[in-house]
């Protein structure tokens, strides 16, 4: 029942991404409505003046990224006194993406004696030191061990050769139900999408290069259905919670096993089954047997080919219809980060470039 003072919130939820915390915030919306509360995200990607705004106001909640957020402390935009209840939600994650200095800076603004919570994939020792800091006397809950999400989820590599790996990734796309396949680059995740809707498989790459707008959009169309797999990399599918994920392909190997075990989460989740396959070559399959040790996880190794009956049988690989389906084209006011440079963009050959001529016998339309 307590009101917020203007730039003095009392409630905060750390996030290691914009998405989970737009996510976060969908959710608490129709709760702190019921008790005349509400929320506002504080994030990178979003506008500046409305969170600024939206705090100057005075907003109980805030669902918070620890850059964006430690930028508006610094001018002065936010206070943390107030601050009575915070939640560190993937605190790993935030720790992998190299956030703790951030987090603790922001914890020790908040009040000594507030209630805090965490919630974490792994206590390991990043996680245990925040832990053990600003947790007075925790309490630990924990809602799976490894051995049970192992029970739920089943773990494949499909050995192949390189040339058939494109047409493989289309088929196994093709499936029915929601798939989401791994890369780990931006170009990769736009190149591998734009192959699969040549295919005729209506997909969406989600990554850092593209707008917010875009990403929402991208990521409301594989919730609802509309497309039925999504093209990620590691970052922007960090804390991405989709119910109904019943497959996780890495197409390209993750760096490391703790990237393994964040791209598997997507799947299997509160008790539902999945099914997990990484794609490898003859050359690749050493590596990613050393990858899944470490990961603490059963592998079961099997060569495949286009379509054949162990490919058919692991992921429900289909054929692609081959009518190509074109991409969502970005919305007015908006681009992608090829063209979110400085004006007059160079081309690859370091020039900038060049305003296309007229053929002859062509004159250009002059604006009316």
């Amino acid at each position: 029942g307590k009101t917020a003072a203007p730039m003095r919130p009392l409630a905060l939820i750390l996030s290691p991404t914009r998405e989970l915390a737009m996510q976060i915030s969908d959710v608490i919306a129709p709760l702190s409505r019921s008790v005349n509360l509400n929320s506002q995200v504080v994030a990178g990607g979003l506008s500046y003046s409305k969170q600024i705004q939206a705090l100057k106001r005075g907003v109980p909640i805030v669902v918070a990224t620890p850059g964006r957020l430690i930028d508006l402390i610094q001018k002065k935009h936010i206070k943390l006194d107030d601050i009575s209840i915070t939640v560190l939600d993937e605190a790993d994650q935030m720790a992998d993406m190299g956030f703790l200095p951030d987090v603790k800076r922001i914890l020790d603004l908040t009040k000594p004696g507030g209630q805090r919570m965490l919630f974490s994939a792994t206590l390991d020792k990043d996680v245990d030191s925040l832990v053990k800091k600003y947790l007075r006397n925790p309490v630990t809950h924990s809602l799976a061990n490894e051995k049970s999400t192992a029970t739920n989820m089943t773990h494949h590599v499909l050995v192949m050769d390189q040339a058939h790996k494109d047409l493989i990734t289309s088929q196994i796309a093709s499936r029915k139900g929601k798939s989401i396949f791994f890369v780990r680059t931006k170009h990769g995740a736009d190149k591998l999408a734009k192959k699969m809707n040549q295919a005729g498989v209506a997909v969406g790459a989600l990554h850092g290069g593209k707008t917010q707008s875009q990403r929402s959009r991208v990521l409301e169309a594989f919730k609802s259905g509309k497309t039925s797999a999504l093209v990620a990399t590691d970052v922007a599918a960090r804390g991405i919670h989709v119910d109904d994920v019943s497959l996780v392909v890495h197409v390209d190997a993750p760096e490391n096993h703790k990237d393994y075990l964040h791209r598997a989460g997507r799947t299997a989740r509160a008790g539902a089954v999945g099914t997990v396959v990484t794609l490898a070559t003859h050359k690749q399959r050493r590596g990613v047997h050393g990858l899944t040790a470490r990961a603490g996880v059963k592998l079961t190794e099997s060569n495949v080919k286009p379509l054949d009956s162990t490919l058919v049988r692991i992921t429900g690989a289909l054929e692609p219809s081959g009518v190509p389906i074109e991409e969502a084209s970005p919305g007015r006011g908006e681009s992608s980060d090829k063209s979110q440079g400085r004006r007059g963009s160079r081309s690859k050959g370091g020039g900038r470039r060049k305003k296309s001529r007229p053929r002859p016998n062509e004159r250009r339309k002059r604006p009316r």
